[in-house]
């Protein structure tokens, strides 16, 4: 592809990212009676906050009025209509939030961080150890670490930690990501294990989920640079070790169509997109940043190739597996539906938003 076809693929998926909605209610989550949408995008959720935060970072490097556009319509009809309950997942927009408060000093905005970092480091409920426990719209997940929790809730109390001159927060961002570290990554792979819980000191069906990993491949290279750890920094050195354990595992997984499967180390288990779009970005950002070896770069183009041939005419995303909780059974995650999520989209404008950086 050259710059211009990558160009036209992003804006075909914001176009589906911000029009997708669930026309039959079939993918809605019902936990007890509380409907919870995430395939709509107007709704404050994890799907549109990672969506958010891909194409603001697109508008970044490109300054496209489009994409600037759909990203301020959606902060101004959200907080029209008011903010959702807090938990793990209804933070992830505010990590979007914080770089437009970087970019525009608009000083509205400052409450808003305020409130949400605050409600992390005094009200959200915390596992053994002091673990942020990863709480949502469903069960409470008591004692339970995710993956996730560091992509939808640790980046954006880092950033608004960095913005606002709170050491407190920064601290606590890097204490969570050295105890979910401590916790969920896999000494024998590399890879990490979905969760993590305290109440029985087990990782569940010891799942190396796919998507799970690709938060990783994302928040490593993302904190290093919201915290702006520079070299010879222990906690910089820390995480690239973990980072390339990882990366060196993912290597050996990739099937020849570029992409991973939902299960990595089970190639009976079927090809997932999203995944792969989050391996894309994180293994490219981090070989342009220096963290991983340039000998990666390879690997992400080739996982670039296998998503751009998932994108429909359409610009939704094919292979993307739905919302998936903690699962005790690796049954369990190779019989998870497939069907285009916002998520999916929104992971590919990060991957080639990236990707653009191949032709600076």
């Amino acid at each position: 592809m050259n710059r211009d076809q990558v160009v036209q693929q992003i804006d075909l998926l914001m176009t589906n990212l911000t029009t997708i909605q669930d026309d039959t209610g079939e993918f809605l989550l019902n936990f007890d009676g509380l409907v919870v949408d995430d395939k709509s995008w107007k709704v404050w959720n994890w799907p549109q906050g990672v969506g958010l935060y891909g194409i603001y970072k697109y508008w970044r490097l490109t300054k496209d009025d489009k994409a600037l556009r759909i990203v301020t319509d959606w902060f101004q009809d959200r907080f029209e209509e008011g903010v959702p309950p807090k938990n793990v997942n209804t933070m992830a927009p505010l990590l979007t939030l914080a770089l437009i408060y970087e970019d525009t000093n608009d000083k509205e905005l400052v409450p808003h961080l305020e409130e949400w970092a605050e409600w992390v480091m005094n009200d959200m409920p915390r596992t053994k150890e002091d673990g942020l426990q990863h709480m949502t719209y469903g069960p409470e997940n008591k004692n339970q670490l995710w993956d996730d929790t560091l992509m939808m809730t640790v980046l954006p109390l880092a950033k608004i930690g960095m913005l606002l001159n709170r050491l407190d927060y920064i601290e606590e961002a890097k204490k969570q990501f050295l105890i979910h570290i401590k916790y969920l990554s896999d000494r024998k792979t590399g890879l990490w294990f979905h969760g993590w819980t305290f109440e029985e000191n087990h990782h569940y069906a010891e799942a190396l989920w796919a998507r799970g990993n690709c938060w990783i491949t994302i928040a490593i290279p993302e904190i290093i640079e919201i915290l702006e750890l520079e070299e010879g920094d222990g906690f910089r050195a820390f995480l690239i070790d973990t980072l390339n354990r990882q990366v060196e595992a993912l290597a050996e997984h990739q099937h020849e169509s570029g992409l991973w499967h939902t299960l990595i180390n089970d190639d009976t288990s079927y090809l997932e997109a999203s995944a792969t779009a989050g391996f894309a970005y994180g293994i490219l950002k981090s070989v342009h940043k220096g963290y991983i070896d340039e000998k990666y770069k390879e690997l992400g183009l080739q996982s670039v190739e296998g998503l751009v041939n998932e994108i429909n005419e359409e610009g939704a995303v094919q292979k993307v597996s739905v919302g998936t909780g903690m699962g005790d059974t690796l049954d369990f995650y190779k019989e998870i539906k497939i069907t285009p999520m916002p998520y999916g989209q929104s992971l590919s404008v990060l991957a080639l938003a990236e990707y653009l950086q191949e032709f600076e």
